[in-house]
């Protein structure tokens, strides 16, 4: 295995990094008129359980980056294994997102919740960004969590997967 250094670094980084397994999600926010915004995101971790905080990365100069740090909240939505149409779409630049999934506003929050495509939901007020490169880094405190049993959508090696499976079977 030979080290690869100087302008190929990029390119094998991104290869790097692709041969790693996420989840996926949709990190949704809105506006100052309202506005529902998101974007397909895999850059999620969870930073600490006191307080529950966790990290996403949003590129700079997204609509639902600007939402995010205007709202000062967000939310984060856990693709199921049917949700993997929400996920390109999401990851698409394609206008009228909301329209073609199905979702409803928070009760607690009033942010989008993607209640046809997630399993689980995680609202988050913004606790601090950092900005790293072309991406802001935003830290956000759980305020409210939602989850039901489902097998995750998976990413790597450039493509969607939904493995493993969970085993629904009593005590398993």
């Amino acid at each position: 295995m030979d080290a690869i250094t100087g302008p190929s670094l990029k390119d094998a980084f991104r290869g790097f990094m692709s041969t790693y397994f996420t989840g996926v999600s949709i990190v949704t926010s809105v506006d100052g008129e309202g506005r529902p915004h998101g974007l397909t995101c895999n850059s999620l971790t969870s930073i600490t359980l006191s307080p529950p905080t966790l990290l996403v990365s949003l590129g700079d100069g997204s609509g639902t980056l600007e939402a995010v740090l205007s709202r000062r909240a967000f939310a984060v939505n856990l693709l199921h294994d049917g949700g993997l149409r929400a996920a390109e779409i999401f990851s698409s630049a394609e206008p009228g997102r909301f329209t073609q999934v199905a979702w409803r506003r928070s009760p607690h929050t009033g942010l989008p919740l993607l209640v046809g495509d997630a399993y689980a939901t995680a609202e988050c007020e913004l606790a601090m960004t950092t900005v790293v490169g072309d991406h802001v880094v935003i830290f956000g405190s759980v305020v409210t969590i939602r989850n039901a049993p489902a097998n995750p959508l998976l990413y790597g090696m450039r493509s969607f997967a939904s493995r493993p499976r969970l085993d629904t079977r009593e005590g398993r």
